[in-house]
C-alpha cells in the first residue's frame, strides 16, 4: 500500500518537472508531437470557433415561435460573457481557481503547493489544475471526442494527459483573452443531470438565466461542478448545502478580483437550497414536447423529414439550430380536442388520428397531426410512440378511394354531371376474385339507379365505381391516386404497408402489386394508407391541382441565425386545373341532404361550402372522413389499432365506440371520421370568411 502511494508521489514529482521542461522547451516526435498536433488544433481556436464546434441544443417552435420541442445531445444553451453575472464568475473561481486572473494558464505556486501537501500527507490529496486547464480538459471531453473512446482517453489519469492540457493551457492563455476563456468553461462544464454549461444549469436548477444568478445561487453551480453526481442537490442535499456555503465563504477572500462582502455571505448561507422540482431541463426529443402529449406525432414527421433534407439526428442534437414549424396551435388543439372527444385516449383498440394541411400553389403546410391517442411511452394511458398519422396505416379508408376512380374518369372527359349505372351487384368482366368471378353489391342504404357522378360520389355506390374504374383503367387509378398525393402510400411501401428496403427485397411496391394482381378492389380503399397523405390529397384537390410534398417547414435558421438553405421537393401541377376544379365540384354534395357525411355536417352546424367523401373498408375496421374548404384541408382515420383487430361499432350519443366482434361493425365513414373532423374544422374556421369552391356549378 505505501509502495503504490510513493509510486504515486514520485510521478507527480516527475510531472512537475516534465511539465516545466514541456512548457520551455520545443516539441519533439512521437507522442510529443500528437500532442503538438493537438496544440495546434486548440491554438487556432478563437471564442467564435469554440461556439460553432460546441454542442447546441436545437429548439422547435410553431409557426409564431412558440417552443414545442428540444433536442441536444448535451443540455447546453450557450451564454456569451456580458449575460453571466459576476456573481456566478466570482463563485466559479473562488473555488475552482482563485489565481485565474493572474497565472498564464498553469498555475506554478498552486502546482507547487499541491505537490507538497501530497508529499506530506503520503496521498494524492490536492489537485492543482486551473480553470484554463479544467477549460481543455472538458473542451476535449465533451466538444472534441467523436465517440466515447476518445472521451475516455482525454480524461484518463497519465502524466501524458496533464502534459497535454497544461501545453493547451498556455496556449490558449495566448490567444484568448481570460474572459474568452472563463466563458467557454462556463458554457462547456458538466453541472450534473446531463446539464452542461451555466445557461442550461441556470434553467435546470432554477428556471433563470446566468444574468440573474443570485450569491446562493451561483454559489451551488459552483459547488456542483467539484463533483456533479456525489453532490446532487436533489440527491445528496446536505453534502450539496455544505459545499455551497464553503463557495459562499470563498467568494469572501479580499484576494479574490471578484468578491462578495461578509454579511451578503451570511444573508445568503441562510437560504435554502432553492432547487426546482421537477428540475427544469426540458425533455429531450419528442416525447412529452409541447402543449402535454399533443405535439409528438408532429414532432416525428418533423425529425423524419428534416433527414431526408439532409439534417439528420447528430446534427439536430448538437447543430443549435431553430426550427420554425407550421404547426397551428388553433388548429392542433381543435383536431385534438375532437378526436378526443370521439374517441377517449383510452378507448381499447381504436385509434382516431387526424391531419390538417393549408391548401397553396407553393406549399402544402402541415398544421395539424394529432390522435386520440397521447404521443408517450406508457401504454396504460393510451399512449403510444408511433407514428400513427403520417406514416402508412395498415388499414383503408375505404371509398375515399372513389375520389381517384372519378378523377380518371374526369380527366378522360367525363363531366360530373354526366350520369352512371347503379346496378345492386355486378360481376366484373375483368377482374377476379382468385378463381373466382368478382361481383360486388352496394352498402345497406343505398339504392340502386342511375344518378350523376357528383350524387355517385355523395352516395357511394360500389357498383358504379368499380364499373367506371373498368372504363377508365385500374392502371390509371393507381397512378391517378399517386398523383393527388398518395405518394408513399402507392410508391413507398408495399402491399403490407411496410416501408421499402433499398434492396427491394420486401417489394414490389403497393402500387405496383395492385397493377400486377389487376385487383378491381382498389377503388374500394382496402389497400394500407396515410392519414397524412388523404389530407393532402384533399388540398391538391383545392390548391388548383398543384401537389406540393406537405411539409411541416416554415424555416431553419442556424446557431448564429443564419437560413438554412434547404430542398424541399418541389409542387407540381398533378392534375389539370380545369379536372381539379371539375373534381371539387364533383365532391361538393357530400354534406349536403343525401350525403354521406350530411347528418355529421348538420349536427355541427356546419354552413360552409366543402369537398368531401367518406370510407369504410369491409369488416367495419377502419373508417375515414376526407374533406376541404379552400383555406383548410384535413382527414380523419379511424380504425382498430389493438393487437388481434376487430370490427368497431359506434356508440352513438355519448357512448363512445367500441369492439364488437372479428366479423361485426357499423362504424362508417360519415359517423366519427365526420363527427371528428366538422368538430374541429368548425373551430379552426373561426374568423375565416365563408369562400366558394372553385369550379362552376351545374345550372
Amino acid at each position: 500500500m505505501r509502495s503504490g502511494v510513493l509510486l504515486k508521489m514520485f510521478g507527480l514529482c516527475v510531472l512537475a518537472g516534465v511539465l516545466v521542461a514541456a512548457l520551455l522547451l520545443p516539441m519533439a516526435t512521437g507522442a510529443g508531437a500528437v500532442i503538438n498536433q493537438t496544440t495546434d488544433a486548440m491554438s487556432k481556436m478563437s471564442s467564435s470557433l469554440a461556439r460553432r464546434d460546441m454542442p447546441q441544443v436545437s429548439t422547435v417552435t410553431d409557426k409564431d415561435g412558440a417552443p414545442i420541442a428540444y433536442f441536444f445531445k448535451d443540455y447546453r444553451v450557450e451564454t456569451p460573457p456580458e449575460q453571466i453575472s459576476d456573481t456566478m464568475k466570482a463563485a466559479i473561481t473562488a473555488v475552482e481557481d482563485k489565481r485565474f486572473w493572474d497565472h498564464g494558464g498553469v498555475d506554478w505556486h498552486g502546482t507547487m503547493r499541491a505537490l507538497a501537501t501530497n508529499l506530506s500527507s503520503g496521498e494524492a490529496a490536492q489537485g492543482a489544475s486551473t480553470i484554463t486547464q479544467q477549460y481543455v480538459k472538458n473542451y476535449l471531453v465533451h466538444v472534441a471526442a467523436n465517440n466515447a473512446m476518445e472521451a475516455e482517453k482525454a480524461k484518463e489519469t497519465t502524466i501524458a494527459r496533464k502534459l497535454r492540457e497544461a501545453k493547451i493551457a498556455v496556449e490558449l492563455e495566448r490567444t484568448m483573452t481570460k474572459e474568452e476563456i472563463l466563458t467557454g468553461y462556463l458554457n462547456v462544464v458538466p453541472f450534473g443531470n446531463q446539464t452542461f454549461g451555466v445557461g442550461a444549469a441556470a434553467q435546470t436548477y432554477f428556471g433563470t438565466t446566468p444574468d440573474k444568478l443570485t450569491i446562493a445561487q451561483a454559489a451551488l453551480l459552483a459547488a456542483i461542478v467539484n463533483q456533479p453526481g456525489s453532490l446532487n442537490p436533489n440527491s445528496n442535499p446536505d453534502d450539496a448545502l455544505q459545499r455551497r456555503n464553503l463557495v459562499i465563504d470563498l467568494m469572501t477572500d479580499p484576494n479574490n478580483s471578484i468578491r462578495i462582502t461578509k454579511e451578503d455571505a451570511e444573508i445568503a448561507k441562510k437560504e435554502p437550497l432553492g432547487v426546482l422540482s421537477p428540475l427544469g431541463r426540458p425533455p429531450n426529443g419528442c416525447v412529452g414536447v409541447g402543449d402535454g402529449t399533443t405535439d409528438g406525432f408532429f414532432c416525428t414527421y418533423l425529425v423524419d423529414y428534416l433527414e431526408r433534407l439532409g439534417i439528420d439526428s447528430d446534427q439536430l442534437k448538437t447543430g443549435g439550430y431553430t426550427i420554425r414549424t407550421t404547426l397551428d396551435r388553433k388548429a392542433t388543439d381543435a383536431a385534438k380536442d375532437a378526436a378526443e372527444a370521439q374517441v377517449p385516449t383510452q378507448t381499447e383498440g381504436i385509434a382516431n388520428a387526424m391531419a390538417v394541411v393549408e391548401p397553396g400553389k407553393d406549399k402544402h403546410k402541415v398544421r395539424a397531426l394529432v390522435a386520440n391517442r397521447d404521443y408517450g411511452n406508457d401504454a396504460s394511458k393510451g399512449q403510444t410512440a408511433y407514428d400513427i398519422v403520417s406514416r402508412v396505416q395498415p388499414f383503408g379508408a375505404g371509398s375515399v378511394y372513389k375520389v381517384f376512380t372519378a378523377a380518371a374518369a374526369i380527366e378522360q372527359g367525363m363531366s360530373p354531371y354526366d350520369t352512371i349505372d347503379v346496378p345492386p351487384t355486378y360481376t366484373s368482366r375483368v377482374y377476379r376474385n382468385g378463381s373466382a368471378p368478382y361481383t360486388v353489391g352496394n352498402a345497406d342504404g343505398v339504392a340502386p339507379g342511375p344518378r350523376t357522378l357528383q350524387m355517385a360520389l355523395a352516395t357511394s355506390p360500389n357498383t358504379a365505381f368499380v364499373m367506371l374504374q373498368e372504363r377508365v383503367g385500374l392502371n390509371n387509378v393507381v397512378d391517378m391516386a399517386s398523383r393527388l398525393g398518395l405518394r408513399v402510400g402507392m410508391n413507398g411501401v408495399n402491399a403490407r404497408g411496410q416501408r421499402l428496403k433499398s434492396d427491394g427485397s420486401n417489394g414490389p411496391s403497393q402500387a405496383e402489386a395492385i397493377k400486377k394482381g389487376n385487383r378491381g378492389a382498389f377503388t374500394l380503399g382496402y389497400t394500407p394508407t396515410s392519414v397524412l397523405e388523404l389530407s393532402n390529397v384533399a388540398a391538391t384537390i383545392m390548391s388548383d391541382g398543384v401537389y406540393c410534398p406537405p411539409t411541416p417547414l416554415e424555416e431553419v435558421r442556424d446557431r448564429h441565425g443564419n437560413l438554412v438553405p434547404l430542398k424541399e421537393a418541389p409542387c407540381e401541377q398533378a392534375v389539370s386545373p380545369q379536372v381539379a376544379a371539375a373534381l371539387a365540384q364533383g365532391m361538393s354534395k357530400d354534406a349536403d341532404a343525401g350525403g354521406t357525411s350530411h347528418a355529421a355536417a348538420q349536427a355541427a352546424g356546419w354552413n360552409r361550402p366543402i369537398i368531401g367523401k367518406t370510407g369504410t373498408t369491409q369488416e367495419h375496421k377502419s373508417a375515414a372522413f376526407i374533406a376541404a374548404t379552400p383555406q383548410m384541408a384535413g382527414a380523419v382515420l379511424t380504425y382498430a389499432d389493438g393487437s388481434s383487430p376487430q370490427g368497431i361499432c359506434d356508440g352513438g350519443g355519448d357512448t363512445p365506440p367500441f369492439l364488437c366482434g372479428k366479423h361485426g361493425g357499423n362504424i362508417y365513414g360519415g359517423k366519427v371520421p365526420a363527427r371528428t373532423w366538422f368538430a374541429a374544422m368548425k373551430k379552426i374556421h373561426e374568423g375565416l370568411p365563408v369562400q366558394p369552391l372553385p369550379g362552376t356549378p351545374a345550372p
